[in-house]
C-alpha cells in the first residue's frame, strides 16, 4: 500500500513509519523538518505543512490511505491548534476521498465506570488532552471516512512485543493495577493492522496491554 504519513518524525509517527517500512509498504512522509526523516527504503519524503491543503491533497490522492500522527504539543492552546489541524485533515480527506486514520487521545475515551477519561487527566497535559478530544468531536461531525486509534492511557517508547488488547471507546485498564499503557512500538503495530485489515469506521478505538 501507499501510505501518506503526516507527522512522521514524532515519537508515535516515527514508529508508524518504521512499522510500515518493515511490512513492505511505500510511504510518503510529510514533515516540516525533512532532515529528521530517516533514509529508509520505499520512503518518499515531502517537505510541507498540513495546512497546505491543496498540496497535501495532491499527495493524498496518490495514496491508498492517509495517516496523521499530529497532536497539539507545542502550544498552551491545545484546543485551537487541534481544531486547526483537524479542519485541515478533514479538507484533505474530502478532496482526496481517501480513508483517514489518526492518532487520538485517551481523553476521548470513557473509563470502565462510565466516567470521562478527560476528568482524570493530569493538569500538565490537559491542553493537549482537551485538544485531542476536540479533534475527535470535529471528525464525528464531518462527512468523512475516518478512524481514530488512541492509546488507552500512557504511551511511551518501549518494546515491540506484538501482544496487546484492543477495545472500543471504553479505556482498557490493567485488572491488577488499574493502569493503562502501551509502547509506541506496539501502538504502531495496531495502527498498521487497522490499515491493512480495516475493522473500525467513523469511530475511535483504543489499544493497551
Amino acid at each position: 500500500m501507499n501510505i501518506l504519513l503526516i507527522g512522521a518524525t514524532g515519537m508515535i509517527g516515527s514508529r508508524i513509519l518504521n512499522e510500515a517500512v518493515e511490512r513492505g509498504h511505500t510511504i510518503t512522509a510529510l514533515s516540516r523538518n525533512i532532515e529528521n526523516v530517516p533514509a529508509l527504503a520505499n520512503v518518499n519524503v515531502v517537505k510541507g505543512d498540513v495546512y497546505d491543503v491543496e498540496c497535501i491533497s495532491e499527495h493524498a490522492a496518490q495514496a491508498d490511505v492517509i495517516v496523521s500522527a499530529l497532536s497539539p504539543r507545542n502550544t498552551d492552546d491545545g484546543v485551537a491548534e487541534a481544531e486547526a489541524f483537524t479542519q485541515a485533515l478533514i479538507a484533505i480527506q474530502q478532496k482526496s476521498n481517501k480513508r483517514l486514520l489518526t492518532v487520538g487521545g485517551g481523553s476521548s475515551l470513557q473509563m470502565p465506570n462510565g466516567q470521562s477519561a478527560l476528568e482524570l487527566t493530569p493538569e500538565s497535559i490537559l491542553p493537549e488532552a482537551t485538544g485531542m478530544r476536540k479533534s475527535f468531536a470535529l471528525m464525528t461531525l464531518a462527512d468523512i471516512d475516518f478512524t481514530v486509534l488512541a492509546p488507552g492511557g500512557m504511551i511511551a517508547p518501549g518494546e515491540r512485543t506484538g501482544t496487546f488488547r484492543i477495545a472500543g471507546r471504553t479505556m482498557l485498564t490493567n485488572p491488577q493495577g488499574g493502569k493503562s499503557n502501551i509502547s509506541a512500538e506496539d501502538f504502531a503495530i495496531a495502527m498498521l493492522d487497522e490499515i491493512e485489515n480495516p475493522a473500525h469506521f467513523r469511530t475511535i478505538f483504543n489499544v493497551a496491554y
